[in-house]
């Protein structure tokens, strides 16, 4: 699974303001500090207002800040409305659907269900949650991708 550009800068810029509190930021001085488009930053400034997520002020003295506390704000929810589609195979969608192996197939449910558990992580998490700073570490940072488990097939 992968999430869209769009999701991505959505999810820094309310991070960038649950950490910055009250204080307003500008989209010149966000577009600067995320290296995002400033252009880019506009849709989703604009679209984080239309859902009720941002408080945005114009002219000079104006910015943007949450409308809502950080922990008010749900992860998954707010990836749901950036993202237009979690199809992850073709046989998602009935409408589309030309495989012909769809009938039998043991993938298409584990996929569901792995997405699924996705969804469920990702609606434990608030804002305040991912916004909050890292601990310091002392030791050196784990691997981000893992080696899948070898396979537990035994040669006949």
């Amino acid at each position: 699974m992968r999430l869209s550009e769009y999701t991505d800068y959505t999810l820094r810029v309310l991070m960038a303001c649950a950490n910055q509190g009250e204080e307003l930021l500008t989209i010149a001085g966000l577009a600067e500090s995320l290296q995002v488009s400033r252009n880019h930053l506009m849709k989703v400034v604009n679209n984080l207002a239309r859902e009720g997520l941002l408080a945005t002020t114009r002219g000079r003295g104006g910015g943007i800040r949450l409308m809502l506390p950080a922990e008010d704000i749900n992860i998954g929810a707010v990836v749901r409305t950036t993202e237009t589609d979690f199809r992850l195979v073709e046989c998602f969608d009935p409408a589309i659907d030309t495989c012909t192996l769809t009938a039998q197939c043991r993938l298409r449910g584990a996929l569901a269900r792995a997405m699924q558990a996705w969804f469920a992580e990702m609606d434990a998490l608030t804002l305040a949650d991912v916004a909050k700073p890292l601990p310091a570490r002392r030791s050196p940072p784990r691997a981000m991708f893992v080696a899948p488990p070898r396979s537990r097939r035994t040669a006949a």
